[in-house]
């Protein structure tokens, strides 16, 4: 199994999962022509794509969704929620799963995680290969036993850092975005992603990647900061996703 992401932040997110020649793409945040872009850069043709998920209708995950998966004749899934708030994107059609059943997409096993965020029915998902395990969380404004329990046993982690808490505080965003931010239906900061790091244990983790980084309220150095002080390692060996760059293809053994 092996993942990648084309980017990742506020200004659009879709991240790319591949087992077995089974290659799935979740969120598609990203105009046209910016998704084929970015797909390129990874090595991929689009009509390679056999499933897109949407984890929730925010506009960095789902406004270039529909336009895609009708330009390629990719099935789109995600649940009834999100269905019916992605319409605003032209998004009518999808297939549902329940956000607490795991379903097949050939070789792939997906696992959703029902997470507190504020829109319509959000998940996030755990994918498998049948030998490894990936954990996908980002969108969510606190952890809860479920979400752990979802997680627990990943060989990688795609881990959303979305703020340092300081830097949200003393930033530049009005009151009611700082508060909807940092709250429990918000996002993730650095120190809450590090505390469930820990939480979790790491002992079969080969790669972690911070993601869903905020341009105005973090850095890459605080968000790796922040995580390789749990493990206990080099900051580099944190991974972080950038909004332009994405991450490029990284396997698991």
């Amino acid at each position: 199994m092996r993942f990648a992401l084309l980017g990742s932040g506020s200004r659009g997110n879709s991240t790319l999962v591949e087992a077995d020649g089974t290659l799935v793409m979740v969120d598609c945040g990203f105009p046209l022509t910016e998704t084929e872009a970015r797909l390129a850069r990874l090595g991929i043709a689009a009509d390679r794509i056999a499933a897109l998920l949407i984890t929730h209708e925010h506009g960095d995950h789902a406004s270039g969704a529909a336009l895609f998966a009708t330009r390629y004749q990719i099935p789109v899934w995600c649940t009834a929620g999100t269905r019916a708030a992605c319409g605003k994107f032209g998004l009518h059609h999808a297939e549902l799963f329940s956000p607490q059943t795991p379903f097949a997409l050939a070789a792939l096993e997906v696992t959703p995680i029902t997470v507190p965020h504020d829109a319509c029915e959000p998940t996030q998902f755990v994918f498998s290969d049948g030998r490894q395990r990936l954990g996908l969380l980002t969108d969510t404004g606190s952890i809860t036993p479920h979400i752990r329990e979802r997680l627990a046993g990943c060989a990688a982690l795609i881990l959303e850092c979305n703020h340092d808490r300081d830097m949200l505080e003393q930033g530049p965003y009005p009151a009611k975005l700082k508060k909807r931010v940092g709250g429990r239906f918000g996002h993730l900061s650095n120190a809450q992603a590090a505390e469930l790091l820990a939480e979790l244990g790491c002992g079969k983790l080969q790669h972690l990647v911070a993601a869903h980084l905020s341009e105005k309220n973090n850095t890459p150095q605080l968000a790796r900061a922040a995580l390789a002080d749990v493990l206990d390692c080099e900051a580099d060996w944190v991974q972080v996703a950038t909004q332009d760059g994405g991450l490029d293809w990284h396997e698991l053994h």
